[in-house]
């Protein structure tokens, strides 16, 4: 039996060859990369909706140079302390599945047998997840109406996508995680200097959400250093800066060969009250 619920009728899926289908006779096929299109219509705001092609292969190609280790281990650790040999674990806003097939490998390392779960509105970027973890499923759909049953879901992790938190709530057993990652205040600081002529900190704060019980805060600092214009390239698409920066600083930025910045994240650990 599939985690993923039908997005018509919230009856259980079942993956057969090449589809899913429910009780009720609606079916949805298995894209040839291996992920399903959960998301209506009446639920897509665009034609396209999410991360376009470009942006999801450039935060594919940086994600695999390993500059981003230090925080998908932080997430691995936390993890692995899950209760129990089987736990499910949904990944809201999975992107194109870096930490959600670390997550999933790091888990079988560590002994279990995770059954895990991606969600992306982005089929772009589900076609890479889908082919970097097989173990896992894959399925384009929102966090505001997550294709998941109530309560089915020990662990949730949510890397910088949006913050559903009613959805969250709905999904998760009680005492079950939910990671929340978002950048420190001087993330990509070298960075910021380029691009603008008054950069500011990222704003840190302790935010505690109703029906959560906050466990604690792990920061993540490290310098990376980008050893060529492909990686800052890569790196300044995959975030928001790439699309308000004015172009004298991104032409400053693109004629950099390299440069050393600091990584800074805060994993916020909460329990589902």
């Amino acid at each position: 039996m599939s985690l993923f619920r039908c997005p018509l009728c919230a009856a259980p899926l079942e993956r057969e060859a090449g589809a899913y289908r429910c009780p009720g006779g609606h079916s949805f096929d298995v894209a040839r990369e291996g992920y399903v299109h959960l998301l209506p219509p009446n639920q897509k705001h665009s034609a396209l909706p999410g991360d376009d092609r470009d942006m999801v292969l450039s935060r594919r190609d940086f994600l695999s140079r390993g500059y981003y280790k230090p925080l998908l281990n932080t997430i691995c650790n936390q993890l692995s302390t899950l209760p129990g040999e089987r736990p499910v674990i949904l990944d809201a806003g999975c992107g194109e599945g870096y930490y959600t097939a670390g997550a999933y490998q790091a888990l079988l390392a560590a002994g279990k047998a995770p059954r895990m779960a991606g969600t992306d509105i982005s089929k772009f970027a589900l076609r890479t997840a889908a082919r970097r973890e097989r173990g896992a499923e894959f399925a384009v759909a929102s966090s505001y109406r997550l294709p998941l049953a109530d309560g089915c879901a020990d662990a949730l992790l949510n890397c910088f996508s949006p913050l559903a938190l009613e959805e969250f709530r709905r999904v998760l057993k009680p005492g079950g995680a939910f990671l929340y990652v978002v950048p420190g205040p001087r993330h990509l600081w070298e960075m910021k200097e380029i691009l603008y002529d008054r950069p500011y900190p990222n704003e840190e704060k302790e935010t505690p959400y109703e029906g959560f019980r906050y466990r604690e805060i792990l920061p993540v600092e490290e310098t990376a250093r980008l050893e060529s214009r492909e990686d800052l390239r890569n790196l300044f698409r995959m975030t928001p800066y790439f699309w308000k920066t004015p172009r004298a600083g991104a032409e400053r930025l693109a004629a950099l060969e390299s440069l050393a910045v600091q990584i800074s994240f805060r994993v916020h650990v909460f329990e589902k009250a």
